[in-house]
């Protein structure tokens, strides 16, 4: 029972506790997915079938981790036979293998936001709406919450108050909407993310059997991160855990913040209703963060009325305040944080992936991006387009989707006419309308036009007979087929690769290498397949791609990155440096959640994440100024930062303003003798005059501190001072004699390459 060592007392009772219900609520950086894994490496020692335990977890990357650590525990390949995964990915599963019960097809295809919005637009199209008021974006969000609280289109056109909502907001015809898009995706054997979750409870609903087979399947029954369950996940877990009742659920009501995503905090404060004698195990030891950084985030979340009781601690060291920045503008908040973190990398030798910069939301990134940008430092925008975004990734996604599943609408749309094949848009929009005319799947239309006659001319009867015969040879080999054999042959045949390999600007070029870079990653797939005995086919890679998660999209070559993201991005991260910018009041707390106690506990929430993911230290930086929809407004500091017990924070006492010589308003000078907030060369004294370049009978001291002699004199480290950027310190030196070069990050304008003999730059004493 080596494993259960290192436990500390809280953990080892919430991992040896077996039967009945219980409720972990785990502090940050409490240990969860470590009692997680070991729980249920305990229950199989315990003599549990690791076939009757269900697992659910946060992404599906947090899930094939804990399955090595098990196994790892145990030994052999057991955990292989747990079902674990996020709900998506474990309940697409159970819908392929009962499908034909709904109605759909077992390779039906998964639709993602793209394709949900894309099919909406095409409908409110067809529907003669305007698309200024009925707008993708806002349908699919009204569509998306009625299936998570179990809304059908004729539930929701039955509900007067739901309707009543729609016609305040001037969209009368949602239902109208809500009622074709449910059908079109039917008869493209395709559902969306919601569908998952909605249809897996129609499932357990209306097939008394069904839900019979997984009670008795999943006897133990693990969630993670339960306070971000919706009602749809809340119904799906009851059910299954309704016989044995061994349901562990493990989270934090401190950490609920996607209530716009209809995660209901409800779930996990009101879980003793569910279960009266359940038990309740807390994790309070901190094992992240340093003591300034827990406690100070302990003052934010103890203002919060709706939470369960906790005391979250540490035996970390106290570690450095909470430092406050106050800029003058947000292009100086950029400019300023972005100057922090390449003093605090140089000075602790430290990793670029060792930083985030956290914000509200995404359209704060530009300010960051350009001052990074100035100082060549590498960052990623987590949350921006993902790899499997791409134009030329989703066309030959496409291809695939197709192949597997002929009556997908948006992926045969995508690619009829590409690469170009002479099948323009008047053809498609009269094959369109037939298959409204006859109801059915436009590829019904396109394969037997005998059928279902279109008026289109013999031309492009014979291109389209001749796309349909290539896709039904491709789905002939879908099932028996290896993945990266059948991918390979479509990326070719279907005249992707050629099309993307003769166009030689360097857009094609990236967009080819990433056409390679997906077909390797098919091949890495195969293989893994292969070696556990199977034929890992296109489909089963499919079901993979559409349910994958941001967090399990990491690539290697953005790990030693600054990490740019919003706050709800973060969750479940963790850095030794976090800065938390834009802390103004109408954008962190969010203008939109000012309304009602309830939201703005969820943004205090959010704030409470923000801190707890620093481990060594956690700034905050708000501004005077903002830019705004195109107005620079005024700005005021976010009440948030009124609230963390001022014990743990620091304000510091001057960020200079673009023209470096004016402190802001409310804010001291420092004295001469001051050392600068960038901890370099505040207060160094001058030691010789004389600019660089010029002969000194001065030598420079044995320890390097020069006192301003010949270029030769200068070395990397050396604190020097320019007439119009101030003061610098040499972090390279590079080139001979007259075209000798320094580098030299000046903290109030970056980093600077400059030509020695016209610097004129001056070496101050260290």
């Amino acid at each position: 029972m080596n494993y259960l060592e290192g436990l500390n007392e809280s953990q080892l009772n919430a991992v040896k506790n077996i039967d009945g219900p219980m409720m972990v609520i785990a502090g940050a950086g409490s240990g969860k997915t470590r009692v997680l894994t070991y729980r249920i490496a305990h229950l199989m020692r315990q003599g549990v079938d690791s076939f009757n335990i269900l697992a659910l977890t946060f992404t599906n990357k947090a899930a094939k981790e804990m399955k090595e650590r098990i196994n790892s525990i145990i030994g052999g390949n057991e955990s292989m036979n747990i079902t674990m995964g996020t709900f998506h990915s474990v309940f697409a599963r159970i819908l392929r293998y009962n499908s034909d019960k709904l109605g759909y097809p077992s390779n039906f295809t998964i639709y993602d936001t793209q394709d949900s919005r894309s099919l909406i637009k095409m409908i409110v199209k067809e529907f003669g709406l305007d698309d200024k008021v009925y707008k993708a974006n806002a349908v699919h969000g009204r569509i998306s919450s009625a299936k998570n609280n179990l809304i059908s289109p004729q539930a929701y056109e039955a509900n007067v108050e739901i309707v009543g909502e729609d016609r305040m907001a001037k969209k009368p015809e949602i239902f109208r909407i809500y009622k074709e898009y449910v059908k079109r995706c039917f008869q493209s054997g395709a559902m969306d993310f919601d569908d998952l979750l909605y249809q897996t409870n129609v499932l357990l609903r209306d097939f008394p059997d069904v839900l019979h087979h997984y009670q008795q399947k999943f006897k133990y029954i693990l969630v993670d991160e339960y306070q971000d369950t919706n009602y749809s996940q809340y119904l799906i877990v009851k059910k299954l855990a309704a016989v044995y009742e061994n349901i562990c659920v493990v989270g934090d009501d401190a950490q609920s913040i996607y209530s716009f995503r209809g995660a209901n905090i409800e779930n996990i404060l009101n879980f003793k209703k569910d279960y009266p004698d359940f038990k309740m195990f807390k994790l309070e030891q901190n094992y992240r963060s340093t003591s300034n950084i827990v406690n100070a985030a302990n003052s934010i979340i103890k203002r919060n009325k709706d939470q369960i009781e906790k005391d979250v601690w540490t035996d970390n060291s106290e570690g450095g305040k909470i430092n406050v920045i106050r800029c003058l503008t947000d292009n100086e908040e950029g400019r300023v944080i972005t100057n922090r973190i390449y003093e605090i990398k140089q000075r602790e030798s430290i990793d670029y992936k060792d930083f985030a910069i956290l914000y509200r939301t995404n359209a704060q990134s530009r300010s960051f991006e350009e001052s990074l940008r100035k100082l060549n430092l590498p960052y990623k925008i987590y949350g921006g387009l993902s790899f499997y975004q791409r134009k030329e990734i989703k066309d030959l996604i496409a291809y695939f989707r197709l192949s597997a599943n002929e009556k997908d609408e948006e992926a045969l749309k995508r690619v009829i006419n590409y690469p170009k094949r002479g099948i323009g848009k008047t053809t498609m929009d009269n094959i369109i309308l037939a298959a409204r005319q006859y109801d059915v799947a436009v590829w019904d239309v396109i394969s037997d036009f005998n059928r279902y006659p279109v008026s289109i001319n013999a031309g492009a009867r014979n291109k389209i007979s001749q796309f349909v015969t290539k896709i039904q040879s491709y789905a002939i080999q879908m099932e028996k087929t290896p993945a990266y054999e059948l991918a390979n042959n479509i990326a070719q045949s279907s005249g992707i690769l050629k099309n993307l390999y003769d166009d030689k600007t360097p857009e094609g070029v990236a967009r080819y290498e990433n056409i390679q870079e997906l077909l390797a990653g098919i091949k890495e797939f195969s293989v893994q397949q292969e070696e556990k005995d199977e034929v890992g086919t296109l489909s089963d890679f499919l079901i993979d791609v559409a349910l994958l998660t941001d967090a399990d999209q990491e690539k290697e070559e953005d790990k030693n990155t600054i990490t740019l993201m919003t706050i709800h991005a973060s969750k479940g991260l963790e850095f030794p440096h976090v800065f938390i910018v834009g802390l103004e009041e109408n954008l962190f707390p969010s203008q939109l959640s000012l309304t009602s106690r309830t939201e703005l506990e969820e943004e205090r929430r959010l704030f409470y994440v923000a801190l707890t993911r620093a481990e060594k230290s956690c700034t905050l930086s708000y501004v005077v100024s903002r830019y705004r929809w195109g107005q620079l407004v005024t700005a005021e500091p976010s009440r948030f930062i009124d609230e963390v017990d001022q014990s743990f924070v620091n304000v510091e006492n001057e960020v200079r303003g673009r023209s470096g010589g004016k402190s802001l308003s409310g804010y001291k000078r420092p004295s001469d003798n001051r050392t600068s907030g960038f901890g370099m060369m505040g207060g160094k004294k001058k030691r010789n005059l004389t600019p660089l370049g010029k002969s000194s009978s001065t030598p420079p001291s044995k320890k390097g501190n020069a006192s301003g002699g010949t270029t030769e004199e200068l070395k990397v480290g050396y604190n020097v001072e320019h007439a119009r950027f101030g003061k610098g310190k040499v972090t390279a030196i590079s080139g001979t004699g007259s075209d000798k070069k320094a580098s030299v990050f000046f903290p109030r304008v970056g980093a600077k390459t400059l030509i020695l003999k016209f610097a004129k730059l001056t070496v101050l004493e260290s």
